[in-house]
């Protein structure tokens, strides 16, 4: 694009202006810049190139199936909004949730379990420390919302005991 002076007689490109014109578009292809501007004897020249970007936009994902191989019937039976039960158990930080003190050992509790105050129901691991979460109540276990190894939130229901 060029901007025309306000002169009618000089707004008339010349083979050189357009020899110009073709030399700067070279120059950016091979540059890879985005727009090129010169003016030269009153002459204000620029090219850019039109640039496309494609946005791409999540995909939403699809609603999980009622039961999934490995998990807990608990947990897949869990309603959308166990944070309110009165026997929900939240997780007091972000980290990932553990059931057991190490790899293969016995789980500190299971869905049925009998707790009491202070015992660990499971381990959270945030910034490499071990963060053993107490029962706040005795009682039952009737759920357990987390997985093994699962990455939990700050206030996301792990356990419910009545």
């Amino acid at each position: 694009m060029a901007r025309q002076p306000d002169d009618k007689a000089a707004a008339k490109f010349s083979s050189e202006d357009s020899a110009l014109v073709r030399e700067l578009a070279l120059l950016l292809d091979e540059t890879s810049l985005s727009e090129i501007e010169i003016e030269r004897a009153g002459l204000r020249l620029r090219v850019a190139r039109n640039i496309s970007v494609a946005a791409t936009m999540p995909v939403p994902m699809a609603a999980a199936p009622a039961a999934l191989p490995g998990v807990p019937a608990a947990t897949a039976a869990a309603g959308p909004d166990l944070s309110k039960h009165p026997g929900a158990v939240s997780s007091p930080m972000v980290g990932t949730a553990y059931w057991a003190p190490e790899p293969g050992a016995k789980p500190f509790i299971e869905v049925g379990s009998k707790v009491s105050v202070g015992q660990t129901l499971l381990i959270i691991e945030a910034m490499k420390t071990m963060n053993q979460i107490p029962s706040p109540r005795a009682g039952t276990v009737t759920q357990i919302l987390v997985e093994d190894g699962q990455p939990v939130e700050y206030g996301e229901p792990l356990v419910i005991i009545e």
